[in-house]
């Protein structure tokens, strides 16, 4: 889907930016990068684009926003918004994100940075459907351009499917082991002091409540077995052994 997604930086400054915001266009599988007036045109040597440099190398260079997004049927523009009054709807970066991912199921779009003195101007916002911000803090809104086309790119790129996914489950723990962890458990706390006899009773419930409350797999199982007959085995031997 990503390879639908074209980034453009508007009138960059620095090399260094355009080669940080190449790597994080790699990072995320996004790989369509244009330039409109770009400050410096030695971009392509930036040493910032790590592992980036066939971005770098394919990145194409327009002389105003208008010819860069004219095959996109969305164009999207970031902003800090800042002092500035804005008449484009502004949206926040986890909604935008999901509109631009519906629109890249079936077309193009553009996501548009401004430099990174100025940001967007309100001539290349005019070539924009929407704007969409990071939600920094209002003391500090603005963010470096190479971070902030990473943090947009996170958000188209990341499976919200994904992130509902159970992780992948195990054979629980037997009743036979959780038993077996109960009473090593309790030879141990006893050999160290912790169980005294007036509450032994009332100690024993609580540890195999606990013990069964950890949810263990049989994995797990066997690695505090392991871990409980070692210390046992420790508490058994004569001083400086």
């Amino acid at each position: 889907m990503l390879d639908r997604l074209t980034v453009v930086l508007v009138a960059p400054r620095n090399p260094l930016n355009i080669g940080a915001a190449a790597r994080a266009m790699s990072n995320f599988g996004v790989f369509d990068l244009r330039l409109v007036q770009a400050y410096d045109l030695a971009f392509r040597e930036a040493r910032s684009a790590v592992k980036a440099g066939h971005v770098l190398a394919k990145a194409r260079e327009f002389p105003t926003v208008a010819e860069a997004v004219a095959d996109c049927s969305l164009v999207v523009g970031t902003t800090s918004i800042g002092a500035r009054a804005i008449e484009h709807p502004i949206r926040r970066l986890e909604y935008g994100g999901r509109l631009i991912r519906k629109r890249l199921s079936v077309d193009r779009a553009a996501l548009l940075f401004g430099s990174e003195k100025f940001g967007l101007g309100n001539e290349d916002m005019a070539h924009c459907h929407w704007l969409m911000r990071i939600p920094t803090r209002d003391e500090h809104a603005s963010m470096n351009l190479g971070q902030a086309v990473a943090v947009c790119l996170y958000e188209l790129a990341r499976s919200t499917v994904a992130a509902r996914q159970a992780p992948e489950s195990r054979l629980p723990a037997s009743s036979g082991d959780l038993e077996r962890i109960s009473t090593l458990l309790l030879e141990v706390l006893g050999r160290a002091g912790y169980v005294h006899a007036r509450v032994a009773g009332s100690t024993e419930l609580k540890t195999r409540r606990l013990v069964r409350r950890m949810g263990l797999s049989t994995h797990d199982a066997e690695v505090w077995l392991g871990m409980l007959r070692q210390i046992g085995w420790k508490l058994n031997q004569p001083p400086g052994a």
